[in-house]
């Protein structure tokens, strides 16, 4: 169903609020992942604040949604995501990958309320989603699984076995993500070990594949509504993105796949960020398909 406008603007605002956050966790820290958190955001926001059955009050609950993020290393990014939510206290944010916080840099998840699974070993995330709702369907349950993979983390085997593997037991509520940002820590990934034909591949392992802009909120939204309807086999969305979006002096630069920012940057990504927010306020309220278009580089 496509979003209204009122939608669009409160997820916009959310996403907003959230990129804030990830760059004061940053600041808090010392450094962290800060690109990818940045080209994750509106994939993590639009998934639990809009389409992910969970209630932070009851982190148990048995028919709760999971989300597996398989580039954990984005932990500054996901950890607002968490506090913002309510699963614990944001002040603890202050604290993220310091001596004694139980907040690391890739989140455990017997430590962190709301995490479902350790990732941060790239690769195993897949895998954990696939056996994650494989045994939802053998106990006769309704709720899906979610897993965010980098695009840089599918140079890893096990990705593409765990897609073999879920193509074969038609895992239709096991939704895969594909942060496509074309970036990863030594350079674009296409230089590294290239990916494309992407798309192929997958279609190739057995899924469906449904691109959209990882950055306007209608066609992520029509991406997970295409996957939710699937019948007969898993639905991958690769989702294009740009590391470090909102954040003009970083955009597009995979150099800061890892960084941190002293008084001088902070002040100019929250400038940025603000712009940004801005453009995509107005793209939201002009329709359709524009509010991607702000911010980058």
């Amino acid at each position: 169903m496509p979003l209204s406008s009122e939608e669009k603007r409160r997820l916009e605002e959310k996403a907003h609020e959230l990129r804030n956050l990830s760059v004061d966790t940053v600041v808090w820290a010392g450094s962290g992942h800060i690109g990818g958190s940045m080209s994750a955001m509106d994939i993590m926001t639009i998934l639990h604040h809009k389409y992910m059955k969970i209630d932070p009050k009851r982190p148990a609950m048995p028919d709760r949604d999971r989300f597996i993020l398989s580039k954990g290393h984005i932990g500054v990014g996901y950890a607002p995501v968490l506090a913002d939510l309510g699963y614990f206290d944001k002040e603890l944010l202050k604290e993220y990958n310091h001596t004694g916080s139980p907040l690391g840099m890739h989140l455990d998840s017997k430590k962190v309320t709301g995490v479902e699974a350790s990732t941060g070993s790239l690769g195993h995330g897949l895998a954990i989603g696939l056996g994650m709702a494989v045994a939802a369907r053998l106990k006769g349950e309704s709720w899906r699984t979610y897993v965010l993979l980098g695009d840089g983390e599918c140079d890893e085997g096990e990705v593409w076995e765990s897609a073999m593997a879920a193509a074969h037991f038609k895992a239709t509520n096991l939704v895969t993500i594909v942060d496509r940002n074309r970036c990863m820590i030594d350079g674009p990934t296409e230089e590294v070990m290239a990916l494309e034909p992407f798309a192929d591949k997958w279609r190739a392992f057995g899924f469906e594949v449904v691109e959209c802009d990882g950055h306007d909120f209608d066609s992520l939204a029509a991406a997970f509504d295409r996957a939710h309807a699937a019948k007969d086999k898993p639905v991958a969305i690769i989702a294009n993105t740009v590391k470090g979006w909102g954040i003009d002096f970083i955009a597009g630069d995979y150099k800061w796949h890892y960084g941190g920012f002293d008084a001088e940057k902070t002040a100019k990504a929250k400038e940025s960020l603000a712009r940004h927010r801005d453009a995509r306020l107005a793209g939201a309220a002009g329709g359709a398909g524009a509010a991607g278009k702000g911010g980058g580089k």
